[in-house]
């Protein structure tokens, strides 16, 4: 059975931004970045083609609130991760913040590839709270004395960074064998992360 065309799709959705977001995800996690275009996630959402033009001015717009969600989801754990953690355990809630980056990016890393994208200065993705979580984590260790003083903002950056290289390197298989020596992904992405803790630890 031949596919309908776009312009014979009608649109149906009650909440047709989200749904061209949830259909952009899919295409982005199956086929890539290179594959996204409206018209394609128009057409897995089951609408016209031109439907998503009521949301989205372009394909930018499109990539910049499916990053967007990428943020929400990688703050979500984050939150989840601390949540869990023991309050007083600053290595701990540090680890566990870096682990849930990690996991993200291993689960999801086309979309982690857009959400640090490039945009243009008209549609900017809103990053939400998540290097903030990590600055206010560290800026407790100090008030607690488990964390050295220092500027938070850029012991965070620092962190980040490490975090988001490794965890880039792991979602893209470039970690070489001989560095892994057996361990899994788990218990080899938290042994790194204790290198940077350690400058950080009292």
């Amino acid at each position: 059975m031949p596919d309908q065309t776009a312009k014979d799709t009608p649109y149906h959705h009650g909440n047709l931004r989200q749904a061209l977001i949830e259909a952009g995800l899919e295409i982005l996690e199956q086929e890539g970045s290179r594959a996204l275009s409206l018209r394609k996630a128009a057409r897995k959402a089951g609408v016209s083609h031109t439907a998503p033009y009521r949301h989205f001015a372009n394909k930018e717009a499109l990539i910049a609130a499916i990053a967007e969600e990428g943020y929400r989801e990688l703050e979500a754990r984050m939150r989840q991760a601390l949540a869990a953690s023991p309050p007083d355990d600053y290595r701990s809630r540090l680890t566990a913040l870096g682990w849930a980056y990690i996991q993200f990016a291993l689960e999801h890393p086309h979309h982690l590839r857009v959400m640090f994208g490039d945009f243009p200065e008209t549609c900017q993705p809103d990053a939400g709270d998540s290097f903030t979580l990590l600055v206010q984590t560290i800026a407790a260790g100090q008030a607690a004395q488990a964390i050295v003083p220092g500027d938070p903002l850029q012991f965070a950056l620092s962190l980040w960074a490490t975090v988001h290289g490794l965890a880039t390197l792991l979602a893209e298989h470039k970690i070489p064998a001989i560095v892994l020596n057996g361990r899994n992904t788990e218990e080899f992405a938290k042994a790194c992360l204790q290198i940077p803790y350690d400058g950080l630890m009292r």
